[in-house]
């Protein structure tokens, strides 16, 4: 069967017809009714719900890929892709292209998530390709006192991952959702050991900086971005009043706190 993955050129595609949606709508919101220019309001509420449920297959792809289960992670990235881009259009049109509140710093993640995301696809993954194919390094043994380390190190992360994962193979296991939830203390201090293992054989100080980090920045904006969008959703469904300064409340609720 054809894997589903999206080139280059598909994405270049999809982000510039995304670029165009969004520049051709806010170039002609003057033209339309009130209701167009107001986040919240009936017609734009539907929009952010909608661009909500699409951002949430990104989390979807992220239980997909870390408890191996829900079919190909590759198919899942895909979807994640395609997704992301129609919900953050969604979500930005929701906004009314009001940026002066709490809420325009979701957009603000949100944009550097895609030009993260879009960047590191495009262009990190080569990088990474032609790293990874020129570290002779990689496959040349350490040195002794660096061995002996090793060693200890490994017969430690056996240990725990007798207890972790019984009959898995320390060269190959990592940590997984199912493992954080059902065993955490020992998930930590197996994740430990693989920080240790990773600085004594110098993994992160071998490629450049853009290597070692991107993943970290991109889980960290996606986190920010996931606990900001919960909170945005249950101040505007049960803190209304709050959210309006006392004026007028023209979106869907539930209390008005």
């Amino acid at each position: 069967m054809r894997r589903l993955d999206i080139g280059d050129r598909l994405l270049a595609y999809l982000v510039f017809a995304a670029a165009v949606v969004l520049v051709t709508f806010f170039a002609f919101q003057h033209k339309l009714s009130r209701e167009w220019h107001l986040p919240g309001s009936p017609t734009l509420y539907l929009f952010g719900v909608a661009g909500t449920i699409l951002l949430c297959v990104s989390v979807v792809f992220v239980i997909t890929k870390r408890t191996g289960t829900g079919g190909s992670p590759l198919g899942w990235f895909s979807a994640h892709v395609v997704t992301a881009t129609l919900g953050t259009v969604l979500v930005t049109i929701h906004s009314g292209g009001f940026l002066r509140y709490a809420p325009a710093l979701l957009l603000v993640a949100l944009l550097f998530l895609v030009i993260l995301g879009v960047w590191a696809r495009v262009r990190l993954s080569k990088d990474m390709a032609a790293t990874f194919a020129t570290r002779d390094e990689s496959f040349s043994p350490p040195r002794s006192e660096d061995r002996e380390q090793l060693a200890r190190l490994i017969e430690e992360k056996e240990s725990l991952l007798s207890r972790l994962e019984p009959g898995a193979s320390e060269g190959t296991f990592s940590p997984m959702l199912k493992h954080w939830f059902l065993k955490p203390g020992v998930t930590l201090a197996y994740a430990r050991l693989i920080g240790r293992e990773n600085k004594l054989l110098g993994v992160r100080s071998s490629v450049s900086t853009a290597q070692a980090y991107w993943r970290l920045v991109h889980i960290v904006l996606a986190f920010a971005f996931v606990l900001g969008m919960l909170g945005h959703v249950i101040t505007v469904t049960f803190f209304a009043g709050y959210v309006s300064g006392g004026g007028e409340i023209y979106w869907w609720h539930l209390t008005k706190w």
